[in-house]
This record gives structure tokens, sequence and C-alpha cells, in this order.
């Protein structure tokens, strides 16, 4: 762009040259008119090309004026001088516009340099502004899990001797109903409950100590086994809301051990929540599958779902998408699933509801 205005001022300076040396001399008029015109290349030049453009078009357009003065030599002094003044007008202006121009340019430039740094600090600012509502959200966060932790602890000390009553309970229900008896199974699920709450319970208190959070030395089950189990208790909140539970299982997933107390949790946890958010008569899908060297629990539903924008914040402590829920029990259930080196994730069910993937290593 810069060569095309280069060459459009070139070639004024050289038409009006030649108008000068064509036009005869006693055409007064027209001589004037072009010494006037000279002016604007000279003016265009500075601009656009700064202190060398100006000058540069200016000693130009003096050549092109001197077939002009070409015409006074001999011609009364005071004429001739009068015309020859014009070159020295053309320097003036071509130094003194392109002077300016070029302080303007350097101006542009350095407020150009300043409006760059001015926009990276302004990044800066902002990258920093959100690092640190970050830490205040986790220091709040922080705070609201020791508050939990000390009322866990007190929680969990009461709790313990009602749990130690409906174990002794559980073990007199078994006495009662000898081996094949269709109501001993209920019996064993009491005690079994009552086991898996004791070590919550347990665990818990170790947490509110410092100590490790999520123990791994439960006695391992068949996942089959785990999912039976949970369905079997659930039975009662299914048929509260007519709601239909469908598992569709795998071979392998009868084979497959995992701790059988942890992963109970992790999926009572997340059919009661699909429960709760679906209306009566709603379907709720539990698929095992086996798929790259991973055994994958999907448990999806047909309800309103999760919004896309709560999805990435729905295993983080205290977020809840339920009026009266406390946020815990996804943020539990993703630990305990990372505890045991899987891990879980949240998408759309292709019912439209929710989908929640366990994701669990073979091996």
């Amino acid at each position: 762009m810069r060569k095309i205005l280069f060459t459009f001022l070139l070639l004024i300076v050289a038409g009006i040259g030649l108008l000068h040396f064509y036009t005869p001399g006693d055409l007064g008029l027209y001589h004037a008119a072009y010494r006037r015109l000279s002016y604007f290349p000279i003016f265009l030049g500075a601009i656009w090309f700064g202190l060398r453009g100006g000058l540069f078009f200016a000693v130009l357009s003096s050549l092109a004026f001197i077939p002009h003065l070409v015409l006074y030599i001999g011609e009364d002094p005071r004429i001739y001088l009068n015309e020859l003044i014009e070159v020295v007008l053309y320097l003036a202006a071509g130094t003194l516009t392109g002077f300016i121009a070029s302080r303007e340019a350097k101006l542009r430039d350095k407020y150009r340099v300043l409006s760059e740094e001015l926009e990276e600090a302004y990044g800066k600012l902002h990258h920093e502004s959100a690092v640190l509502l970050e830490v205040e959200e986790q220091l709040g966060a922080n705070q609201k899990l020791s508050a939990l932790g000390e009322l866990s602890a007190s929680l969990a000390h009461e709790i313990k001797n009602p749990l130690s009553s409906l174990r002794g309970t559980a073990e007199i229900i078994l006495d009662e109903f000898p081996e094949g008896h269709p109501k001993r199974e209920f019996g064993e699920i009491m005690l079994k409950e009552v086991d898996r709450l004791n070590v919550t319970v347990n665990e818990i208190l170790q947490f509110s100590k410092g100590q490790a959070a999520f123990a791994n030395d439960q006695p391992a089950e068949p996942l089959s086994e785990v999912i039976n189990r949970v369905v079997r208790l659930m039975e009662s909140h299914l048929r509260k809301k007519a709601v239909t539970l469908r598992v569709d299982s795998c071979p392998e997933a009868d084979t497959f051990a995992v701790n059988g107390s942890k992963m109970s949790q992790v999926f009572l946890n997340i059919i009661l929540n699909a429960i709760d958010a679906l209306a009566e008569h709603g379907q709720i899908n539990l698929k095992i599958r086996v798929d790259d060297q991973e055994m994958i629990v999907a448990v999806s539903d047909n309800g309103p779902g999760i919004p896309e924008n709560m999805r990435q914040d729905i295993f983080a402590p205290f977020v809840s998408g339920k009026e009266h829920g406390t946020g815990l029990g996804l943020s539990i259930s993703a630990k305990i699933v990372e505890s045991l080196g899987g891990r879980i994730n949240v998408s759309e069910s292709s019912d439209g509801g929710a989908c929640f993937a366990v994701s669990l290593p073979q091996g």
C-alpha cells in the first residue's frame, strides 16, 4: 500500500512538472495554479512518510518547478526572486509538516506500546483476580469442611452406640430364621448394612483426626452381588414413586471383585438421587459393560437431567440440585471411586435425563 501511495505522489509531481513545461509562459494564471498544486504531494508525502517523505517530495516539486523558473531568466530580478521564494516555501512546508507527522507517528507507536502493555497487564490482573476468587472459594469450602468434620466426629460418636444395638438385633433375627428361610435374607442385608454404616462412621472419625479418609481393606465382592444387594435395598424407594429399575449386566460382572461396602455406598447415592429427580412412573437403567480394560457401570434415567453449567461442579462438596440436599453424596462417591483407582463422569442420557458412569480398572 505504501508503494502505491508513493508512486501516486510521484506521478502527481511529474504531472505538475510537465504542465509547467508545456504551458506557455504568458499564461501566468495557470502557472500560479500549478505552483499551489505542488503543495499537495509535499503535504501528503510528509503525512504518509514522515520527515524524509516531506523533504523528498519538496525537493522533487522544486525540480518540477525549474521549467517555470526558466521562463523568468533575464526578466526583472525581483520577479525572478519572487518565483524562487516558492522553492524555499516548498522545502519549509515539507520539513515542518514532516517533522510534525514524524512526532505524531512516534506518539502513536508509544501509545500503541502502552496500550499493548496495558492490555497485557489487564489480562494478568484478570487472571490473578480469577485465581484469588478461586482461592477464596476453596477457603470457604475448607472452612465448611472443617466445621463439618467437627460435627461429623460428634455425630459419629453418637451413632456408634445405636449401630451396636442394631447389629445385635440383626443377629437375633438371623438366629430366628434358619438357612433357607425366605426372611433370613433380610436379616443378612440388615447385618451387612449395619456393618457398612459402622465402617463409614469409623472412616469419618479417622478423617476428622487427619487419617486416611477411605480405607480399602474391606473384603472384596463380585460386582453383580453388590448391584443385586443395592437393588433389593432400593425396592421400597422404587415402589413409593412407581419407578422402574432395569439392570443389564454382563458375565464379567460375576467375577469382577470390588470393595462391596464402598461401592454399595456409591451406587446407593447415585440411584437415590435418580429416584428423587424422577417423577412417578419414571425409568432408571443400570447397565454394566466392559470397555478398554475397564468395568463401567452406567446409571441413566429419563428425568429432567442436570444443566450443562452444573455438570463440572456436581461432584464438588456442598453442590446440590435438590432443594434440601447437602451436596455431599456425589462428592463422597467421587472420592470413593477415585480412591479405588477409577473415575465417575456425568453426561446426558439417551432418554434425556442424567447418566452417571462409574469406571473401575480391571486387575
